[in-house]
């Protein structure tokens, strides 16, 4: 059965989606706006830089004339879209890391913490993990992976016995984020005991292997991660941050 969050929990978690749903948009309209300008032929613009409504009279067209008053219109109007998105992920993002600076921290705060002590571990993603799973109850480290959707599905009929892959019936965001965690811990921690114990099975074989075994990967990194913010166990090998 999964575990029901308190209400409170379930609404500060409310900030983090609100933020992935925000960073999609921007990546859409970041886009969109290069789709306008590619078939022009106009190149060597980003629209995230400050500069991005002066460098339009700069741009030129792949007749060397300036932008087309429709076209330009069209991208100052995605451009007045993609300023509110950024200016409510940065609202999103000071409201995050007030949680992580605050003086007396709520369980929820002490963990998220006490996570990015961690080498390889950032607000973002220690955010996620705690919202998305460590304030929830779990019997054990099998239940907290099969929320993350990272339990393998074996397939037994009669004499036939083959894995099928992960359940991905989980919880997305907590999936993505342990996946992402576990290529960036082979690099930041790489004598973390997950780490290690990852590059045995591994050794030389080829990409797609690594691909599926870093599923396994993410699977032990999230149950330690979740012993060392619950429980205060740290990880195996792990290393964290030097003292600021």
């Amino acid at each position: 059965m999964v575990p029901i969050p308190d209400e409170s929990d379930e609404d500060a978690r409310r900030c983090v989606r609100e933020r992935t749903e925000l960073v999609c948009e921007r990546v859409a309209l970041v886009n969109r706006v290069n789709a306008v300008l590619a078939t022009l032929g106009a190149d060597d613009y980003n629209p995230l830089r400050q500069s991005r409504r002066r460098r339009l009279d700069e741009l030129r067209t792949g007749l060397g004339e300036p932008l087309p008053p429709n076209a330009r219109a069209k991208i100052e109007r995605l451009l007045a879209r993609l300023e509110l998105v950024l200016t409510q992920i940065a609202e999103l993002e000071r409201e995050r890391d007030a949680v992580v600076k605050a003086d007396v921290p709520d369980h929820a705060a002490m963990m998220i913490q006490q996570l990015i002590c961690l080498r390889g571990i950032g607000v973002q993603s220690a955010t996620v993990l705690v919202r998305e799973a460590f304030v929830r109850r779990f019997a054990n480290g099998k239940a907290l992976g099969a929320y993350a959707g990272l339990t393998a599905t074996p397939f037994n009929s009669g004499g036939i016995e083959r894995e099928q892959g992960i359940g991905k019936a989980g919880n997305r965001r907590l999936r993505s984020v342990m996946v992402e965690l576990a290529w960036i811990w082979q690099r930041y921690q790489p004598s973390a005991a997950p780490v290690i114990w990852f590059r045995e099975r591994v050794g030389t074989m080829g990409r797609r292997v690594r691909k599926v075994m870093v599923v396994a990967l993410a699977r032990k990194l999230l149950i330690a991660l979740w012993r060392f913010a619950t429980g205060g166990v740290v990880p195996e090998g792990a290393v964290m941050k030097p003292a600021t």
